[in-house]
């Protein structure tokens, strides 16, 4: 089997920026050339062995940072772009995507963020009575896809953020009291904590300091809004200082952003990084047994195994993924190469979609995307009752999923024959530019391919694809 080569020019002058170093005193110290280096830096050579080596103990450099990041997603987030129908006729060879991911990752970003302010104003313009005369009608992304973005380019993980969740939650030495925990530290600021029967979770008077919390809700519902006030009270410079780093557009994104992070540290302090990963790896990612032990959701479990991307202390890369009962996806994430599309759903073929038809089992899936690269999926639905008769009941479905490689170490992979070809289902991204031309639950048609309509057959389709 051929050895792919690896070309992280990017990755190599982050490193030597963050050093202080010149070319020439960073090539001294990986033992190369300065030409040598220079070439890497501009991926016009692979990376060998031995640079990868002298960044490890040189630098301290976590080596799967190099083959990881922004690299795929980007690919992925272009690939999607370019299949705009207003780029009919001009779509690059994947080459020169690839290309421009790997070494122009900047133009790449900045080229995203036109292609959303474009979509932002063709959306506007095609209804009038929402855009003429309104002053926000601007050429920006929305504040929400901004935020999104702002995680997925970061691999859902922020590390300072993340720290200082573990510190609060294992300071006392003694996993299972973070509800407690989380009572005193507000009591410590002066926030009085009450239980009442109320629909709304949380509820904080900044005012009196009385923060009210919903008797109605799960037990681990109420220890996770308990910690998001916590982050909000306790954790607000930390906060702060994380925002001004996103260098956001607009307030109401940041705004969005904030309570994302103080999420995020809610979610950190439930399920402490090291406890959590070390107890994952014992019971072989048992969602149930992980739920059971940290007094956490199945969504909330599952959501954090998918953020396990510390630098020298990574999980196995998942991808996570909810959507609803219309198939739009309202949370994603994917430390794997693969990646979910920006607009519209996911593949309709994905166990995803199964699992509302099974309601409390967890369904398993062998797929693999056009790419050729092979996955284990695992899929639930997710209901989220208000606590009273009469009030809605949300519904949703999870997928978490990782490369097949590293289906020894999970229980979900027992008894599944990952060496049969035939065992794995093929799945893509979104139909608009999926590759597949014989999928039989095509929606629409690939933006990237010729269409055949012949008046005198009718297949499953009602067109080929060439």
């Amino acid at each position: 089997m051929a050895i792919q080569k690896l070309y992280a020019g990017v990755k190599l002058r982050e490193t030597r920026t963050r050093a202080g170093l010149t070319q020439k005193d960073f090539a001294a110290r990986l033992g190369v050339s300065l030409p040598y280096l220079n070439q890497m830096e501009n991926n016009n050579r692979p990376v060998s062995t031995a640079v990868v080596l002298a960044l490890a103990s040189e630098f301290g450099l976590d080596v799967t940072e190099l083959s990881s990041g922004d690299g795929e997603r980007l690919v992925s987030d272009l690939r999607e772009a370019l299949a705009d129908p207003i780029f009919a006729g001009s779509m690059p060879p994947m080459a020169d995507i690839r290309l421009t991911a790997s070494n122009a990752p900047g133009l790449a970003h900045a080229f995203l963020s036109l292609h959303q302010s474009y979509r932002q104003v063709h959306e506007r313009l095609a209804s009038l009575d929402e855009a003429l005369g309104r002053e926000d009608a601007r050429a920006m992304p929305s504040p929400w896809e901004e935020v999104r973005d702002f995680f997925h380019y970061c691999d859902n993980y922020i590390d300072a953020v993340d720290r200082a969740a573990e510190h609060f939650a294992t300071r006392d030495g003694s996993p299972g009291n973070t509800r407690v925990a989380a009572v005193t530290a507000l009591a410590n600021v002066g926030v009085t904590v009450e239980f009442d029967d109320v629909d709304r979770l949380r509820d904080f008077d900044p005012a009196r300091k009385v923060l009210r919390i919903s008797a109605r809700a799960a037990p681990e519902t109420q220890t996770f809004q308990l910690l998001l006030q916590v982050a909000l009270s306790r954790q607000d410079a930390l906060i702060e200082a994380t925002l001004d780093l996103a260098r956001f557009h607009s307030p109401a994104a940041r705004d969005i952003a904030k309570i994302g992070l103080a999420n995020y540290f809610a979610g950190a302090a439930l399920l402490p990084y090291e406890r959590f990963l070390e107890k994952a790896r014992a019971c072989r990612h048992d969602l149930e047994v992980l739920a059971t032990h940290f007094g956490a959701s199945i969504e909330q479990v599952a959501h954090r195994l998918s953020t396990l991307q510390r630098p020298g202390a990574k999980g196995i890369p998942f991808f996570f993924v909810r959507v609803d009962q219309a198939g739009t996806i309202t949370k994603r994430h994917s430390a794997t190469r693969l990646q979910f599309a920006r607009f519209g759903g996911a593949c309709p073929l994905w166990n995803v979609h199964r699992a509302f038809e099974t309601p409390g089992r967890f369904l398993r899936q062998l797929a693999e995307t056009p790419d050729g690269v092979r996955y284990i999926s695992l899929a639930r639905d997710i209901s989220k009752p208000a606590g009273r008769f009469g009030a809605p009941v949300r519904r949703y479905a999870i997928a978490l999923g990782c490369e097949v490689r590293h289906a020894p170490a999970l229980v979900y992979a027992d008894g599944m024959d990952v060496t049969r070809s035939d065992a794995f289902e093929p799945i893509g991204i979104s139909c608009r530019i999926c590759e597949r031309r014989d999928c039989h639950q095509r929606s629409v048609p690939p933006l990237e391919r010729q269409l055949v309509v012949d008046p005198h057959l009718r297949d499953v389709l009602p067109y080929r694809v060439e």
